[in-house]
């Protein structure tokens, strides 16, 4: 079945609590990943597996976003006058690299509802939806992965990892049969499972391929767990239908929305950049004494 991903969804609405007080006037989305914001990671991803359309559902005070894929002019002219080519090339790259859509969650009723909202944005073709809370470093892109095997399977796609029993309680959690490759053909999804009532140990990790009429199912559906219209009672709908495929992606991933994670993700693409590796290296050494 041939339905290449070319469009995709970045809801960044949330309001970064859990990153007070900093995101007070900072959307969380552009805390940084050493001097690269973390939606630009996110962003660079989709590109990196052909995308050609992002679609940012975002909220109030999260103009910063749009600012940063904008061209700045007063920017790129003093680095320009500067003889800065280097940096002028990176932040020119930045604006030209992304046909960005910027849309409003004008409530925050919960990731299907955000999803929701970029229905016509999205119109009727498969897309992609990245969670910018979720960082995959990967050679071969996360989002790529899921789609390719969605274009081989026809059915809709969800990242899927092992967590320990003491955190499934933290995601969605995905049960099934386990198919060619590791993957799993998706019969039950559960958001939060209590303890003891978790599918399996295989929790959703921010990136899903979808079909254009989940959004007639996201607009059906009553709220879920939090009082909120959640994405995984969507999915859980296509499981039904036995068309959710579970993927379980190659790559390493952090939690940027969690303060730990968050600085785990700094120290590790830190360590990949060589200007910093030995220094951070060596002072890492000095921290662990």
């Amino acid at each position: 079945m041939d339905h290449p991903l070319r469009k995709v969804i970045i809801p960044a609405a949330g309001l970064g609590t859990r990153f007070l007080p900093v995101t007070k006037a900072v959307p969380k989305e552009m805390l940084p990943i050493v001097d690269v914001p973390t939606i630009q990671l996110i962003v660079e991803e989709a590109l990196r597996a052909g995308v050609e359309e992002v679609v940012l559902v975002n909220g109030r005070g999260k103009g910063a976003i749009e600012d940063h894929f904008d061209r700045s002019y007063e920017l790129e002219d003093q680095l320009q006058r500067k003889g800065n080519r280097q940096l002028f090339e990176e932040v020119r790259q930045i604006s030209d690299s992304v046909r960005l859509v910027s849309l409003r969650q004008k409530e925050p009723l919960g990731l299907g509802h955000a999803v929701l909202a970029a229905r016509h944005a999205v119109g009727p073709e498969w897309f992609g939806v990245l969670l910018g809370d979720d960082l995959i470093d990967a050679q071969d892109p996360a989002i790529a992965q899921l789609a390719r095997l969605s274009q081989k399977t026809g059915k809709a796609a969800v990242a899927l990892m092992p967590v320990p029993d003491s955190q499934v309680g933290l995601y969605g959690v995905a049960g099934g049969t386990a198919v060619e490759g590791g993957h799993i053909e998706v019969d039950r999804i559960v958001e939060k499972p209590p303890p003891g009532k978790a599918p399996s140990n295989l929790a959703v990790i921010g990136r899903y391929v979808l079909p254009p009429d989940v959004f007639d199912v996201l607009a059906r559906l009553r709220p879920g767990a939090g009082g909120e219209i959640q994405l995984t009672d969507g999915l859980a709908v296509l499981a039904q239908q036995k068309r959710l495929l579970g993927v379980r992606f190659t790559g390493t991933r952090y939690d940027a929305g969690d303060r730990l994670g968050y600085l785990q993700a700094n120290i590790a693409y830190a360590l990949k950049r060589p200007e910093l590796r030995d220094g951070l290296l060596a002072f890492l050494r000095e921290v662990v004494k």
